[in-house]
């Protein structure tokens, strides 16, 4: 074998174990008993310990060099090994018994935030939490940064990119946000109570089930459950997992969150076979992961196209929305309203939602807030950026899992997603001005087709910065996206 072969079937081993911990993750979110969340800790921190010794062992080392030197500096190979060698770099900084213990604790944090949210009562929660805030605050220094602590959390899930880029990129479209927003609340209600009516689960899954197929997502090689909050999941480019959350009363949760789940599943089945099991296999950033998400469930599945075509369909899968015209329907998924919950908020307010996390987050790191203050900071800011204030923890400090799951710097990548949505669309839509038409027949292909060649099939080969060099040209951009949401929404509100 080569010493690139020899290195590949070294990192396999480590795949598997990272596959088996998310098959567990899998199940303890969608069907394992309370009862068990002890047993699953101790699980995941074994397989966590055992995945970051050999990951981090002198033979990795080793087999990095020898395949370093051999390969052709031009050749996939090379950013194999380049891209390995940067995960290598970032897991040596971290002991094995800190990586151990954090997943162990992550593992029976789930279940106690869980119970906290369905209960509303942050208290319970806030023990618990305090300990990961402290383990991210290790991870922070384990990492290094220059400038601020949260740069050693941020580069975990955004290479490159530091606690100021995102500052500056929140700042250049803050302004304007907030004054769409504003100028959209002013306008008349809209009427969206044809979506908060009696809804069949089972119709609603099997619809969307049957438009996620549509747009593409491989059900031979995916699945899909019920969680507390819907997620994505790969195993490998073969076997990548959905899951939404549905409500008996409101029909916007399932089917516009398994479009968004659908969006992150199809870059991961996306990427080229041949990167199976490799280094390259995978979404390269969080950032562009969220823009296949948001791109599919906002630009596609919220458009006055798409719904030409699918309106018929799901008036015919609920007859009570017989009544409804394609213009009120197309105007009651989009109403903009400050809201309390980010996974249902409306597109002109969504960003806001990430800004006050990312705000809060930078000061939890540095210990400007404390935990136990957390759901009255957490609520005057939410005042300060939505002019609303959420009436229990339930619908504010507790709603999101993230912070349970350890993912503290990771929130940013939802709006940085929403960026280059609009700027990866627009590319396509240079490409093939007919997408547009396209979708209004229920035809996707020609869209995921290009996002397959372009995006998709490359994997971790290029950074999310070369990505978008190579597609648009030049960096992240929030102009696009404000062009976009101000034609939007000025056309559907008639201003």
């Amino acid at each position: 074998m080569t010493p690139y072969q020899t290195l590949l079937q070294h990192y396999r081993t480590l795949v598997d174990l990272r596959a088996a911990a998310s098959v567990l993750r899998w199940d303890q979110q969608t069907q394992m008993p309370p009862g068990g969340a002890a047993g699953r800790a101790r699980q995941l921190a074994t397989l966590s310990r055992m995945e970051h010794e050999l990951h981090t062992s002198e033979t990795t080392a080793r087999l990095l060099e020898a395949a370093r030197d051999a390969a052709d500096p031009a050749s996939d190979e090379a950013r194999a090994v380049a891209v390995l060698q940067e995960d290598y770099d970032r897991a040596t900084r971290f002991p094995a018994a800190f990586v151990a213990e954090l997943t162990q604790l992550v593992a029976m944090s789930h279940g106690i935030w869980a119970k906290a949210r369905a209960e509303s009562d942050f208290s319970q929660f806030a023990p618990v939490l305090a300990q990961l805030v402290a383990k991210m605050q290790q991870a922070a220094e384990y990492m290094g940064y220059d400038e601020h602590p949260y740069d050693g959390l941020l580069k975990r899930y955004e290479r490159g990119m530091t606690t100021a880029d995102v500052t500056r990129i929140f700042d250049g479209h803050r302004a304007r946000l907030v004054a769409l927003v504003d100028t959209l609340s002013r306008q008349p209600q809209v009427d969206d109570s044809f979506l908060h009516q009696p809804f069949d689960r089972d119709k609603q899954r099997a619809f969307a089930l049957d438009i996620v197929q549509k747009f593409g997502f491989d059900m031979s090689r995916g699945v899909q459950a019920v969680s507390v909050h819907p997620f994505c999941t790969s195993f490998g480019v073969n076997d990548v997992r959905i899951t939404t959350r549905f409500y008996d009363d409101f029909l916007n949760p399932a089917l516009f969150g398994m479009m968004h789940e659908a969006g992150h599943a199809m870059y991961e089945q996306g990427s080229a076979q041949e990167l199976d099991g490799t280094p390259l296999a995978g979404g390269t950033s969080l950032g562009v992961h969220e823009s296949q998400s948001r791109l599919w469930e906002n630009i596609v599945g919220r458009s006055a196209g798409f719904w030409s075509w699918a309106l018929p369909q799901l008036q015919q899968t609920f007859p009570q929305l017989a009544r409804v015209s394609l213009e009120a329907f197309v105007k009651g998924i989009n109403k903009v309203q400050r809201s309390f919950i980010r996974v249902e908020a409306d597109e002109a307010t969504y960003n806001l939602h990430i800004m006050l996390r990312f705000d809060l987050e930078k000061d939890i790191l540095t210990g400007k807030i404390r935990v136990q203050d957390l759901p009255k900071e957490w609520n005057g800011r939410f005042e300060e950026y939505l002019g609303i204030t959420p009436p229990d923890d339930a619908q504010g400090v507790l709603q999101d899992v993230h912070w349970s799951s350890g993912l503290m710097g990771y929130f940013p990548t939802y709006a940085l997603g929403n960026l280059l949505s609009v700027q990866y669309y627009n590319a396509a839509l240079a490409a093939h001005p007919s997408i547009p038409d396209d979708i209004a027949q229920g035809k996707f292909d020609t869209l995921l087709d290009w996002l397959r060649v372009n995006i998709h099939q490359h994997g971790r080969k290029y950074t999310a910065a070369e990505l978008t060099q190579r597609i648009t040209g030049g960096d992240i951009d929030s102009t696009p996206y404000m062009d976009y949401l101000e034609r939007k929404f000025k056309s559907i509100y008639g201003l």
